[in-house]
């Protein structure tokens, strides 16, 4: 099981603030087996960019994260559970991105939003898309505002669950007519694969190795 006390906001920005660190096992270790984390010099064209942010808070007061499940619509990423975020608009930085699709998303006030670090752009090749994952906190709960167009469910659960292993599972799952095993995080019933599932992982590695060398 995790301890949830072990998890303060200053070990977070320790662990974004990790110098000496595999980003590559932490993300591939909940990647779908084969899948490309950066996109292949020979596929034609330019990837789209997007932005997201995993939102910390405290609730009551041990550390919680938001995640959505996004509406049905024809696309790749049609019903499944996410990061708020999106795609990049002209003239924007990654980080305003990140802001305001969560604002738009949720109705979290981006002024209210202390960026605390980021984690390692991945590529999702399914989509095409390049993306940059922010970490942010508020001070207090905030009072979720969903839109109805992009969210149809508002996750909240404790950022510890990451270091509990027993909700690491995989399936087998038919990604473009291959037969591919992927492991998910099991958060609430809910099935959390892929592109955030490899963030989230990141997220997960740096943690444990900083509260490795704090029991050490």
């Amino acid at each position: 099981m995790y301890e949830e006390n072990a998890l303060s906001l200053a070990a977070v920005q320790a662990a974004l603030a990790l110098k000496s660190f595999d980003v590559y096992r932490a993300q591939t270790s909940m990647a779908p087996l084969g899948r490309r984390l950066t996109r292949a010099s020979n596929r034609t064209g330019t990837a789209k960019e997007a932005a997201v942010l995993v939102l910390l808070y405290p609730h009551p007061i041990d550390l919680h994260l938001v995640l959505i499940r996004r509406n049905t619509y024809n696309g790749v990423h049609s019903d499944q559970i996410g990061l708020p975020g999106g795609k990049r608009e002209y003239q924007e930085t990654f980080l305003q991105a990140a802001l305001r699709e969560t604002e738009e998303e949720l109705g979290v006030s981006s002024k209210s939003i202390q960026l605390i670090g980021n984690l390692t752009p991945i590529y999702i090749p399914p989509s095409d898309y390049i993306v940059h994952p922010f970490v942010g906190y508020v001070m207090s709960r905030p009072i979720w505002i969903p839109d109805p167009k992009e969210v149809v469910e508002v996750i909240e659960t404790p950022l510890a669950i990451l270091l509990d292993d027993t909700i690491k599972q995989h399936q087998h799952m038919n990604i473009q007519g291959i037969t591919v095993r992927v492991p998910y995080y099991n958060i609430q019933g809910h099935q959390v694969w892929g592109a955030t599932a490899v963030m989230l992982s990141e997220l997960e590695g740096r943690l444990r190795f900083v509260l490795h060398q704090n029991n050490h």
